[in-house]
């Protein structure tokens, strides 16, 4: 309860003060009327959504999620206007001094210069406000499919050119619409890949979110097949789960649908890709992750059953994983697909000019292909959506990548 007060107190502190802004700019009492009711109408949905509603706890459902970014986009909204007006504020209050003890007694309110800097401030506020909004009516389900081409020396002759597609965080328990889900499947199924490699993350919380879904990803179609591993989000962690027994039966559930859909679900194991008589490993771990998140992968039991001299593909759900563990290993890990971050569904990417998000001040591989000691990461920057029901600027991805073989030299 504490918590919740000093939340609502905050919340009113930065409105009452962005309001400000508003009375500056227009003397309307209706746009004055209307902005207290969004303000009061997003602030007591999230609360109701978060305590009293029919899915309130710690499950993420869909209301919940758009309760939280709606509030997120009123809070940027209010805070970006904020440096502006405090500003304003230390500068008149500056002059107020100096006039009072040094000057003439001369006014230093000038109401001209507060509306400008009220329009500027409203202005400029209105760019992230109009981006989180368009980030949750289409952005979240504006799929890129991004393309790599990876060359190895050692990758065997009969693999040159395969191509595999890579998915990853389909967080199934947030989706809204079901014709934007069933034209990515499409998409995925366009790129007429070698083989489906899914990187974790198939539901938010629990293994029933992905019911409705079923028929829409059995369609995924692959000639070499399908191969999975889970993502902390699948082991069901984040619930209040009546008994122990229930957990692990959700568990049990999402495995099943898994191999129901056609995956191929390595939980610290591997498998062999085979033509002409030569071969690429398939290695999946389970999620290690660090910072607090599970760390059930297994890697030497994942190893196990093949040679240190394969090609060799991981799955690993966190990139982190890639960090600590498996770049200093004692096998050599060709290419490894992970997911994970998102990429904080938030950022800007400009191909050879800029990729940034915050996400990058808590994972140092966080989206795209990243090489160490010869080993290649491609960090998926998701195929859904989690918490906040959008994406601005990192958008939906489906990896496509190819493997070449070094030509040898003359």
């Amino acid at each position: 309860m504490a918590r919740w007060l000093i939340f609502i107190a905050i919340y009113i502190i930065v409105d009452f003060y962005a309001f400000q802004a508003v009375k500056t700019v227009t003397k309307n009492q209706w746009l004055h009327y209307l902005h207290i009711g969004i303000s009061v109408l997003v602030l007591g949905n999230f609360i109701y959504q978060f305590t009293v509603g029919n899915d309130a706890g710690r499950v993420l459902s869909p209301a919940k999620s758009y309760a939280f970014g709606f509030l997120l986009t009123l809070m940027v909204l209010k805070l970006a206007v904020l440096p502006f007006l405090f500003s304003e504020d230390v500068v008149r209050l500056g002059a107020g001094v100096y006039h009072k003890f040094f000057g003439e007694k001369e006014a230093f309110y000038i109401p001209s210069r507060r509306k400008f800097i009220s329009q500027v401030a409203l202005g400029v506020a209105a760019i992230p406000f109009v981006s989180l909004l368009y980030g949750m009516y289409k952005g979240k389900y504006d799929f890129r499919v991004l393309k790599y081409t990876l060359t190895f020396d050692d990758l065997p002759a009969a693999f040159d050119g395969y191509r595999i597609t890579q998915i990853s965080d389909i967080h199934s328990g947030s989706f809204d619409n079901r014709s934007k889900i069933e034209y990515a499947i499409d998409l995925v199924n366009e790129q007429a890949s070698d083989a489906i490699l899914f990187t974790g993350d198939m539901v938010n919380n629990k293994a029933e979110e992905m019911m409705p879904w079923l028929s829409v990803f059995s369609k995924l179609n692959a000639k070499d097949g399908k191969f999975s591993v889970l993502g902390n989000h699948d082991y069901g962690d984040y619930v209040d789960w009546e008994s122990e027994h229930l957990k692990r039966q959700n568990l049990e559930d999402l495995k099943n649908i898994q191999r129901e859909l056609g995956f191929d679900l390595l939980l610290n194991e591997s498998r062999y890709i085979e033509r002409n008589g030569e071969k690429i490993a398939i290695i999946g771990v389970e999620n290690w992750g660090m910072g607090g998140f599970k760390k059930a992968g297994d890697l030497n039991k994942a190893v196990s059953n093949i040679s240190s001299s394969d090609f060799k593909i991981l799955l690993s759900h966190d990139p982190s994983h890639w960090e600590h563990e498996v770049v200093p290993h004692n096998h050599h890990f060709h290419l490894t697909l992970s997911g994970h971050t998102h990429g904080m569904q938030f950022g800007i990417e400009i191909p050879g000019l800029i990729k940034w998000s915050p996400v990058k001040w808590r994972y140092k591989y966080w989206a795209g292909i990243y090489e160490q000691m010869g080993q290649y990461i491609n960090v998926n920057r998701g195929f859904g959506f989690l918490a906040y029901p959008g994406r601005v600027g990192i958008w939906p991805e489906i990896t496509v990548i190819e493997l070449k073989k070094s030509a040898k030299p003359a």
